[in-house]
């Protein structure tokens, strides 16, 4: 009889009950809720520090094109090409206002891309502005915002 009882409770004691795979459940959930935000967040910088990136090698090549022909603009337009997009960039760089002595670089956020709202920019003297950005940002003009609190 002592066989049976032991025979009983081993069966008994496989597997997971309800009550524990609820709770797996549940951690898993508060964690997803976490982190799904997070890596949001995480490739939304990402794309942002790509734009902001370009648009200062931009003007590292207009500054060139300056010194070998003393004017930033060709025809009306800007001395060097605006890069291409590859297939995951998030903003479209455009050069604007060409002129013999100044020039303003555009990056202008794509819907595609979950980026719209978000438009940066810089100028021959080298300053850098925010021009618009998302609800829910925190607006500074005098730099390239990089974060919702508003931090450059």
């Amino acid at each position: 009889m002592a066989h049976a009882c032991t025979a009983r409770r081993a069966h008994r004691a496989r597997g997971f009950t309800l009550i524990e795979l609820m709770i797996t459940v549940a951690i898993a959930a508060i964690l997803a809720a976490v982190a799904i935000p997070m890596y949001r967040d995480y490739v939304l910088r990402g794309r942002i520090i790509d734009a902001t990136s370009k648009l200062s090698d931009f003007r590292v090549r207009m500054e060139q094109y300056f010194m070998d022909n003393r004017t930033y603009a060709n025809g009306g337009a800007c001395g060097v090409a605006n890069p291409t997009d590859t297939g995951d960039a998030g903003f479209t760089i455009a050069c604007k206002d060409a002129s013999a002595t100044n020039y303003t670089v555009v990056a202008t956020g794509k819907g595609s891309a979950g980026m719209t709202g978000f438009e940066y920019q810089i100028v021959a003297s080298g300053a850098k502005k925010t021009n618009a950005l998302p609800s829910g940002w925190t607006t500074k003009t005098d730099c390239w915002v990089t974060r919702k609190d508003g931090s450059c």
